[in-house]
């Protein structure tokens, strides 16, 4: 049986050194790219419209997921 490995959510790391906020955003900005590169059907096939998808990629980099921040 193959194993994957799944990284830890940013919820789970430390936020507070340079190099940690610097990671956070280049992974979104790794996911935003692979959102924007979903077809209308794919998009569908999760939940999303073009729309929504476009929205998500004019937020800045320090604008994350509200469940990335630790409260």
């Amino acid at each position: 049986m193959q194993s994957i490995a799944i990284p830890a959510p940013p919820s789970a790391r430390r936020r507070d050194s340079l190099f940690t906020k610097l990671s956070i955003w280049l992974e979104l900005r790794r996911q935003r790219a692979q959102l924007a590169a979903l077809d209308d059907r794919a998009l569908a096939d999760i939940g999303l419209t073009r729309r929504e998808v476009e929205r998500e990629l004019k937020r800045p980099a320090w604008n994350v997921p509200a469940h990335w921040v630790r409260k």
